[in-house]
């Protein structure tokens, strides 16, 4: 049996996407009630709940006992290893709970990938992990593809407040008050794992078009593949998505939009725009 691929609830593949992945959900807490994401909890209940201010927010990662039950399952069936491809170790401590899982369960059959990323930033290494794995690959073969793949990937978003994420530890809170002391426009970017500023811009017009020039200096000379993240913001993702296949045209192989999941949600706030690029290289081989 191949090599089974999984990955965690923040990848927000969308289904046709997430064939053949397993997926271990997050936990999101409103109010001090806990739910997993995508089955329990919503993007939209967050956003209303960050709205309200009444309502506290906060996530957690899945704990090791899930990830060992997953790997025991996927192994019982058949599978010849497992690539755990996750969200950014520097972001969460989901990876951390997976390799302690995989070290329990059978740390040679295993093997857990930072994927530096979340969003389809992580997805897209999930899915270039379960093609690669298709074709009947070996497991350090699946696993250096999802590597790849995050060198190959670049993400940028918009925000109308840094506030979600000071509020969540994702940036300090001196560079959320410099932004809400200048009213600038922030655009984020992931690297090396982290959030981390691009640009400023004083508008939010501004900054969907810079949005658009980042993703397109992204793809350089390259065919791509384009998520278009939102929350509540569906007029933005529409015309960002607009602006994208314009200028990129036929390099683009598949360009998906989707709002984020209650997770990311509840670190970003409503109003956000992310685009992901993955760059498509040889480890990518089949059309999702």
């Amino acid at each position: 049996m191949p090599v089974s691929v999984v990955t965690d609830s923040t990848a927000y593949l969308p289904p046709e996407v997430a064939r053949g992945i397993t997926v271990v959900p997050l936990t999101v807490v409103l109010g001090g009630v806990a739910g997993s994401e995508g089955e329990e909890i919503t993007p939209a209940r967050v956003a209303a709940a960050l709205t309200e201010r009444r309502v506290t927010v906060s996530t957690s990662r899945p704990s090791p006992e899930q990830f060992a039950k997953t790997y025991r399952e996927l192994l019982a069936s058949g599978a010849d290893g497992i690539a755990s491809v996750h969200l950014s170790a520097r972001l969460s401590g989901t990876c951390d709970a997976a390799r302690a899982a995989a070290a329990e369960v059978d740390p040679e059959r295993i093997v857990v990938v930072d994927a530096r990323a979340t969003g389809m930033g992580l997805g897209f290494c999930a899915r270039t992990a379960a093609d690669v794995a298709a074709t009947g690959a070996t497991l350090p073969e699946v696993a250096a593809a999802a590597t790849a793949a995050a060198a190959a990937t670049s993400t940028f978003f918009y925000v109308d407040t840094l506030e979600y994420l000071r509020r969540g530890g994702r940036i300090s809170t001196a560079s959320a008050l410099l932004g809400t002391a200048l009213s600038v426009k922030p655009i984020l970017h992931v690297a090396d794992g982290v959030i981390a500023a691009r640009d400023k811009v004083r508008t939010t017009s501004r900054a969907l078009v810079r949005l658009v020039d980042l993703a397109v200096e992204a793809a350089g000379d390259s065919p791509v593949d384009v998520a278009v993240h939102h929350l509540v913001a569906p007029e933005r993702a529409r015309g960002v998505v607009e602006a994208l296949l314009a200028r990129l045209g036929g390099r683009v192989r598949h360009c998906w939009t989707s709002e984020v999941g209650a997770v990311v949600a509840a670190h970003v706030g409503p109003g956000l725009v992310g685009v992901v690029v993955h760059q498509l290289r040889s480890h990518t081989t089949s059309e999702a």
